[in-house]
């Protein structure tokens, strides 16, 4: 067998898997930018949102940042994969981007 991944034959966001006579490109994790393999250890970089942690890319919870993400009044932080969203708080409805009592 030809090992066709020596070549680097894949995208930048995907790594190479040798099969019998031939290869496969798969996806990089999506907390990665680059990888060498399957999963959040294998990324050569972390994705923006991710951070590096135990040899592993994992989320940044920007909600429990020192520094408050979501300044607006009446406004709670949801934490998400690789980022974070701002909606109004319980009660509150978003008119023009200003979170009104409903």
């Amino acid at each position: 067998d030809l090992d066709e991944c020596a070549a680097s034959p894949c995208k930048d966001h995907q790594y190479c898997l040798n099969t019998d006579g031939s290869f496969s490109c798969k996806a990089c994790d999506a907390s990665c930018v680059g990888c060498t393999g399957e999963g959040s250890d294998k990324c050569k970089t972390c994705a923006s949102g991710y951070t590096k942690e135990d040899e592993k890319c994992t989320d940044i919870d920007e909600c429990n940042l020192p520094e408050k993400v979501c300044v607006k009044e009446n406004q709670d932080c949801v934490n998400t994969s690789g980022s974070y969203k701002c909606v109004c708080s319980e009660g509150f409805e978003d008119k023009d981007g200003t979170c009104i009592q409903t």
